[in-house]
């Protein structure tokens, strides 16, 4: 994801990273190319002009298909950014809680801690096709990270560790059935999210509506210079390059954020997310852990 100051109008103005003119550059040459080809046509007497009222009219339907296509797209950007915040909350919850029943115990807090680091990584990685724990494996015995690893489904193998955990801290006379039972659920919750990412991830947007949309795109843009050559004259290259780049990119926007969890410039920034919860799960196990030591005389 590309941080920027939305109140800086110039700052990004003449960026080309993230700003979708590469992904549509071809299709946009290709339509001014072709409005030229015509504009010489028409200046050398061929009759290629046709009323603009229908371009009038399909412009309207046009734009509100491309009103819906972005707005469907967001949704589910805003999904997944709301599934990986949820995500954030429940591993901190998880290891707070933990903390206050297995601080005695640190060599099993820090490997719930651990597992519980490692659960973002496989996520995000089980997301973009592939199986691995990235950093997280640091601080985890190699034996259990490459049986983690060559499970079929790399996250739940990660949350059954997590829970192992929690039962191998019952059966210590570290927790008690209830306090097991209620930690668990922030791993249930862990589940859930990484099912809704699954959701978005394997349920795209429907074929017929993309396209529709994508024929219709085609056929309005290389129309266009046949409705406005006969007002505009070679004034028409230019505004169907306005056009053409409007359109186009706002269709192109909703294909780039339509799926929020890959490689992409404008995709969540999972790296980051993931190395937070890292950083924020072993720091509350490593606080607990000097929390715990033997108060001072007289301390509260």
């Amino acid at each position: 994801m590309i941080n920027y100051d939305p109140h800086k109008w110039l700052d990004h103005f003449f960026d080309i990273r993230g700003s979708m003119v590469r992904e549509i550059l071809g299709r946009v040459a290709l339509c001014v190319v072709w409005s030229a080809i015509v504009v010489a046509a028409y200046k050398y007497g061929v009759k290629l002009a046709i009323p603009s009222t229908i371009h009038t009219l399909v412009g309207l339907a046009l734009g509100l298909l491309l009103v819906f296509r972005t707005n469907a797209s967001y949704d589910r950007f805003w999904e997944g950014r709301k599934l990986w915040g949820g995500m954030v909350n429940e591993t901190r919850n998880l290891v707070r809680a933990a903390a206050q029943f297995i601080h005695s115990d640190s060599a099993l807090l820090h490997q719930l801690a651990a597992w519980t680091a490692a659960f973002p990584f496989a996520t995000m990685n089980h997301l973009r096709g592939k199986q691995d724990l990235g950093d997280a494996a640091a601080g985890l015995p190699p034996a259990e990270v490459n049986a983690v690893i060559e499970a079929e489904h790399t996250p739940m193998a990660v949350a059954m560790r997590m829970s192992a955990c929690l039962t191998e801290a019952r059966r210590r006379g570290l927790l008690t059935e209830y306090s097991q039972m209620s930690i668990d659920q922030n791993i249930q919750l862990l589940v859930d999210y990484l099912g809704g990412c699954e959701r978005i991830r394997k349920t795209p947007l429907p074929f017929a509506y993309v396209v529709h949309l994508r024929r219709a795109l085609v056929i309005y843009c290389f129309t266009l210079p046949f409705a406005l050559v006969d007002t505009f004259g070679w004034t028409t290259v230019a505004d169907t390059l306005l056009l053409s780049y409007v359109f186009f990119g706002i269709e192109e926007i909703g294909v780039e954020i339509e799926g929020p969890f890959g490689y992409d410039d404008n995709d969540l920034p999972l790296e980051q997310i993931c190395d937070t919860i890292r950083h924020n799960v072993l720091a509350l196990a490593g606080a607990r852990l000097d929390e715990a030591e033997p108060p001072m005389p007289g301390a509260l």
